[in-house]
């Protein structure tokens, strides 16, 4: 694999560069849930969609998020139905997911 004409890139698995993530967490969410607002939401979309299966139901109807492995993708917040129930923004400067160079 080339970058360009003066340096070549060596080929790296994914087991091998998953490897290297990092999560740097904020003590600041880049999103915040309102489980609440969840309560009288019938798809569950979040749930299903989130690649990292960071959205749990409640017995109570509501939904328990933990933003600190999220993969800061926004799907959740593009497949929510329930307006003001998942607030999103990007995560300041420094923290998320980090790939180190190998």
């Amino acid at each position: 694999m080339t970058n360009d004409s003066s340096r070549t890139w060596p080929r790296v698995s994914f087991d091998d560069r998953m490897g290297t993530v990092e999560f740097r967490v904020s003590p600041t969410p880049h999103i915040v849930v309102d489980g609440d607002s969840c309560r009288g939401c019938s798809t569950r979309a979040c749930v299903t969609a989130c690649p990292a299966n960071l959205f749990v139901p409640t017995s109570d109807g509501g939904i328990v998020f933990n933003y600190e492995q999220c993969f800061e993708c926004g799907t959740c917040y593009l497949v929510c139905d329930t307006e003001g129930a998942i607030s999103w923004s990007y995560p300041e400067g420094g923290h998320g997911v980090v790939f180190h160079a190998s």
